[in-house]
């Protein structure tokens, strides 16, 4: 799945929003792309991980299978 998010602007903001999926029991293959901002996973449902990039202060316009 693919998770395009708003409001990443440096290597800091990308490093949370992985930091956070990473904390959602189950997900696997996280990888955060600044300059695309977005962030691919699998493993999960998507609406945890919507929510753990939301409660850090991001807003996630779409979510891509």
């Amino acid at each position: 799945m693919k998770v395009i998010i708003e409001g990443m602007t440096c290597s800091g903001c990308s490093g949370r929003v992985e930091k956070a999926m990473k904390a959602v029991p189950g997900i696997q293959g996280v990888q955060v792309d600044l300059e695309g901002n977005c962030a691919s996973f699998e493993g999960v449902e998507p609406a945890l991980v919507k929510e753990a990039i939301e409660d850090i202060g991001y807003d996630v316009v779409r979510i891509e299978e």
